[in-house]
């Protein structure tokens, strides 16, 4: 009898097969079919301000609030290829009004998230971390016509007023002197992530890779490669390589925590003159991991910056080494540097599938409003290719 390929594959011990593409967390998969079911929709146009009052005249009324007033509509700059619109509320029951964020996912954009595990996300962590309430949601765009989350509007700002550097999503902020300040926030604020006690938050919309295996890190795997096939636009052979790489080389998580998963330079606000965190953005890409994850996002080259003595700074902050070091300190978990590659590996694959895979998809099919910085972000993405050969060649 001739055995399979499937067959002659030795039982994992851990109980997880790293070639089991299928193996992933169910809400992900949900938004990843309908990311390719909705593709043919399109194309996505920008929603104009008269569009935007519209919907949530729509969306308040299906609320049961009367005599709903829309005004102040302002389009935001940042949340990459999302549209987001502050405006000011008013109604029956509030004549003075409150000013909002609504925060939507357009056909298809550089990563397909849920705006229910923002949600649930901003109302467990907000008692531990500065971050905007959460003031309305439409998972499914059932009401809006699209997924949406609105939040509470909150004073700050991503990088001081008197930087010279502005880069997309924050990328080139120079610090300064702030980053005394901000350093330690951005820490702690990992630190508290990391150490989150959730066992009484609602998290339905989470599912908790199996502890002591290495589930944490092939469900990140299998998202993200099914994010790149799904939307293959051109093979990129070092893409395919490094995906298998990052199965075979796949580590055991002990402990799962939630992780920020974007928690780097321009993601965090501050008010002036204090430095004091004000909130903590952008939970989209969040999901329960290892905390190595987080580390390896924020050490980026991207994300950070050169000093005037040429040492790379993680997030425009802090030295790599310092960084580390505060951090366990803080969290009280040690940072394991083999683990570390890895999730250095395995970011680099996400942000060069998102470049070179979904950015230029929703770009070719018309179904993003933010052509420019799709663009963009597709020029970056051999960045992200030489880090990861270096990172393996390193490994």
């Amino acid at each position: 009898m001739t055995m399979t390929q499937t067959e002659l594959r030795a039982a994992p011990a851990d109980g997880v097969d790293i070639w089991n593409r299928d193996d992933m967390e169910p809400r992900v998969r949900e938004i990843l079919d309908r990311t390719v079911r909705d593709r043919a929709t399109g194309p996505y146009s920008a929603k104009t301000d008269a569009e935007i009052v519209a919907m949530l005249q729509r969306f308040y009324a299906a609320q049961g609030l009367s005599e709903i007033a829309i005004s102040d509509v302002q389009r935001m700059a940042g949340g990459a290829s999302k549209e987001q619109f502050a405006y000011l509320l008013r109604h029956s029951g509030d004549a003075a009004g409150e000013r909002l964020v609504l925060r939507m996912d357009p056909l298809e954009a550089i990563a397909q998230t849920c705006r229910g595990r923002e949600a649930q996300l901003h109302d467990a962590l907000g008692s531990v971390l500065p971050v905007a309430p959460v003031r309305g949601l439409d998972v499914n765009g059932v009401v809006l016509g699209q997924p949406a989350i609105i939040l509470g509007f909150v004073d700050g700002v991503t990088e001081p007023t008197d930087s010279k550097g502005h880069g997309v999503s924050g990328m080139g902020s120079n610090y300064g002197d702030w980053a005394d300040k901000l350093a330690p926030q951005f820490i702690g604020a990992l630190a508290t992530i990391h150490g989150f006690d959730r066992s009484n938050s609602d998290l339905s919309y989470f599912a908790e890779p199996t502890p002591g295996t290495r589930q944490a890190a092939i469900w990140q795997v299998n998202a993200w490669s099914k994010l790149w096939w799904d939307g293959l636009i051109q093979p990129v052979p070092v893409i395919t390589y490094a995906e298998r790489w990052l199965r075979e080389n796949a580590p055991v998580c002990e402990n799962p925590v939630i992780c920020h998963c974007d928690l780097r330079i321009g993601n965090f606000m501050f008010e002036e003159p204090s430095g004091k965190f004000t909130a903590v953005l952008d939970w989209e890409l969040a999901h329960i991991g290892d905390f190595h994850e987080d580390l390896a996002w924020a050490c980026q080259r991207l994300f950070g910056m050169l000093d005037e003595n040429g040492e790379f700074l993680v997030s425009g902050l802090i030295s790599r080494p310092e960084f580390l070091r505060r951090y366990e300190e803080a969290s009280g978990n040690r940072v394991d540097p083999d683990r570390l590659r890895y999730y250095e590996v395995l970011n680099a694959y996400k942000c060069a599938v998102m470049d070179l895979g979904q950015a230029i998809r929703a770009a070719t099919e018309s179904n993003n409003h933010q052509d420019l910085v799709l663009t963009w972000l597709a020029s970056a993405g051999a960045v992200f290719l030489a880090q990861m050969v270096q990172l393996i060649r390193e490994a």
